[in-house]
């Protein structure tokens, strides 16, 4: 086939993007490099690349489960800097009343 014939859409599963992306990350190799050896479109592995960096990969590379422990985790870390920042204040207004 030559460059500029066109075959038909080709569906790919969810583990062989993933595998995909993981090969770039890993390689050190450019992405238009992965692509040709894998047969693909440079765009389809760049536009993988970034949905997978996003993290809204319509392919999800994690799951449902981690995702929601993912949420409630960052949810967790916010409010815990919140509460070490009000008790760094704290601390420093009660310092400061002290002298």
């Amino acid at each position: 086939m030559s460059k500029h014939e066109r075959r038909g859409r080709r569906a790919f599963t969810d583990e062989f993007k993933a595998e995909a992306v993981a090969v770039v990350r890993s390689s050190g190799k450019s992405i238009g490099r992965i692509a040709q050896e894998l047969d693909l479109t440079e765009t389809a592995l760049r536009d993988w690349v970034r949905q997978a960096e996003r993290g809204t990969a319509a392919t999800p590379l994690i799951g449902e489960t981690e995702r929601g422990e993912l949420t409630r985790l960052r949810e967790e870390v916010r409010v815990l800097r919140m509460e070490r920042d009000f008790l760094k204040k704290a601390a420093a207004f009660f310092a400061k009343e002290s002298k």
